[in-house]
C-alpha cells in the first residue's frame, strides 16, 4: 500500500517556553501515552478557529492549572511521526497565577538551558531545546 502526502495527518501544536530564575520548565509525558516518558515543552493541539496564543493559554490551564500571558514567538519545528506530521509553534510565556498541577504529565522540572541536552525530548521539541541551548 502506498501513501501520498495527502494521507498524512497534519497537526499544529503549541509549546510554552516558561522561564523562572534562569531555568526553563519542561514536562515528561505520562506512561502509556504516545511518546511516553519523553520530555517536552508543555502545550497542546491547536483547535479549529483558535489562535496559537489562545491555544497555549487554554492548554496550560488544562494541563498544569496555570494562567499565562504569551509574550513572544520562539520558533517553529516540524516532525513527521508515524502517527502524523506535527508542526510545533513555541512561544515564551509568563506565569500569571495558579499552582502547578500535573494533569497530563508524569513530572515537571525547572532546568537550565545548558541541561536541556541531557533530557530525552520528543523529536518535535528538540529544535526548540537547541534554540534555547544556543541562547537564541
Amino acid at each position: 500500500m502506498t501513501f501520498s502526502s495527502s494521507d498524512i495527518k497534519r497537526i499544529t501544536v503549541t509549546a510554552a517556553v516558561l522561564e523562572k530564575d534562569g531555568r526553563v520548565l519542561i514536562a515528561r509525558r505520562k506512561r502509556g501515552d504516545r511518546l511516553a516518558d519523553k520530555w517536552e515543552f508543555p502545550g497542546g493541539k491547536l483547535e479549529e478557529g483558535e489562535t496559537p496564543e489562545a491555544c497555549l493559554r487554554r492548554e496550560l490551564q488544562e494541563e498544569l492549572g496555570i494562567d499565562v500571558v504569551v509574550v513572544g514567538f520562539v520558533g517553529r519545528s516540524c516532525y513527521c511521526y508515524p502517527h502524523g506530521e506535527i508542526e510545533l509553534l513555541a512561544y515564551r510565556v509568563i506565569h500569571l497565577s495558579g499552582d502547578f498541577q500535573l494533569h497530563d504529565h508524569e513530572e515537571i522540572r525547572w532546568v537550565s538551558p545548558a541541561d536541556l541536552a541531557s533530557h530525552d525530548f520528543s523529536a518535535a521539541d528538540i529544535p526548540i531545546a537547541k534554540l534555547l541551548i544556543e541562547g537564541m
